[in-house]
């Protein structure tokens, strides 16, 4: 049975490194399913096995967040922000540092995949009403919101899951993560400026017409005061901070305008899929007794010793094979018991990394099709170009970061 077991596991996460199997219609999520099927089959997991696997608070804030997100788009609030922006009276390079203060600033509050799915088809149509390129400011946005979310405990997947596991605190998180996060913004405002100079020189300053957009502000302002009772519920909510956010949600949901089927459809279903299926599959292979001798043994000889610079190692290659939260699932798994200033410089270097490579995050790849979807193309060498300057010089300032601080 350890055998089968350790099969499946394998099988899961390379599956998750190729990213699909070829003559296979499933993607990283059906994977996962996939195994997780297998093992109640095999025998290897059992229903009340793979309920206790689950970390629910986690999927339930995750859950809850994308249902106050999704109050934020149907009122409008991309839309509003995307005129905004086509109003304002700025060069090519001033609209790039907005773009990307915008896509970090929203990240740090909402999930940043939902920010780029929304942010998507506003910044095409803006640069198309400018007269721009807009592969630029698409990949602001893709690595601006990656490093904007890696700044809360709330911006990103990943770092929900390590905030909730770890039951790390909010706040200090924030003070700890902030700057790293600002830098990076900076960073990506000027390599992205240099990398595509020749595109950003284009005339520029015709305004986007607004005037029957879809925007309702009363509601607007609802969706924001629901976020600033999120960002208060996470920081001082406690263990019950999950609870909380779910009902903030439930609130939102009682308004007519806001409806279950409505709601409902701004959760992504295969994300929470994928991460429930994840932890079923590596608490089975962490059950096994021959996991638990090897750990010890690694423990014993020091090699569960984390430092940044290894941590950063890990994540940048883990990410960016395997996915960024499979990844910290993975480690979180193998090393149950991390210190917490090692969950939180992994929550840091996890979300950075994902800037290196269009396969890097979640976000990245929801960029390229929604660009797709809109008419632009943009490929992989266009995020790699990029993605490697942006993201090894955000890590190795996030690196001495951590050093600094944690002495």
């Amino acid at each position: 049975m350890e055998f089968f077991v350790v099969i499946v596991f394998l099988a899961v996460y390379v599956g998750m490194a190729a990213g699909r199997v070829p003559q296979i219609g499933l993607d990283r999520t059906g994977m996962a399913l996939a195994g997780v099927a297998a093992l109640l089959v095999g025998g290897a997991l059992d229903f009340s096995g793979l309920v206790a696997a689950i970390d629910w608070p986690t999927l339930l804030l995750l859950f809850a967040l994308m249902l106050i997100a999704g109050y934020f788009i149907a009122a409008g609030g991309f839309v509003a922000l995307g005129a905004k922006l086509g109003h304002a009276r700025i060069g090519p390079r001033g609209l790039l540092a907005l773009v990307t203060a915008l896509a970090g600033v929203l990240s740090m509050m909402l999930v940043n995949d939902i920010v780029v799915f929304s942010l998507v088809p506003v910044l095409v149509a803006l640069t198309r009403a400018r007269g721009l390129d807009a592969r630029p400011y698409l990949l602001a946005c893709a690595m601006g919101a990656n490093g904007g979310s890696a700044a809360t405990l709330i911006g990103n997947p990943q770092n929900i899951l390590i905030g909730e596991i770890g039951g790390l605190d909010f706040l200090g998180y924030l003070a700890f993560a902030a700057v790293p996060a600002l830098v990076c913004l900076s960073i990506v405002c000027l390599i992205v400026a240099r990398v595509w100079r020749a595109a950003l020189l284009a005339p520029d300053i015709a305004a986007m017409d607004g005037s029957s957009l879809p925007i309702d502000r009363s509601r607007i302002a609802v969706a924001l005061a629901a976020v600033i009772l999120v960002v208060l519920g996470m920081a001082f909510g406690g263990e019950q901070r999950a609870i909380i956010v779910l009902g903030i949600a439930v609130v939102l949901m009682l308004d007519p305008f806001y409806p279950t089927p409505k709601a409902f459809a701004q959760v992504d279903g295969s994300l929470l899929v994928l991460i429930a299926s994840l932890f079923a599959v590596t608490a089975t292979l962490g059950a096994l007794p021959a996991t638990g001798e090897w750990i010890g043994v690694l423990e014993q000889r020091g090699l569960l010793h984390v430092s940044p610079s290894g941590l950063a190692g890990f994540a940048l290659v883990a990410g960016n094979t395997i996915g960024n939260v499979p990844a910290v699932v993975l480690l979180l798994s193998v090393i149950p018991e991390l210190a917490p200033e090692v969950l939180r410089n992994l929550a840091l270097f996890a979300t950075l990394a994902g800037n290196l490579l269009l396969t890097g995050s979640l976000a990245n790849i929801i960029v390229a099709e929604r660009a797709r979807q809109n008419g632009v193309w943009l490929g992989f060498g266009d995020f790699a170009r990029v993605g490697i300057p942006v993201t090894l010089s955000a890590l190795v300032f996030a690196v001495l970061w951590t050093s600094v601080v944690g002495r």
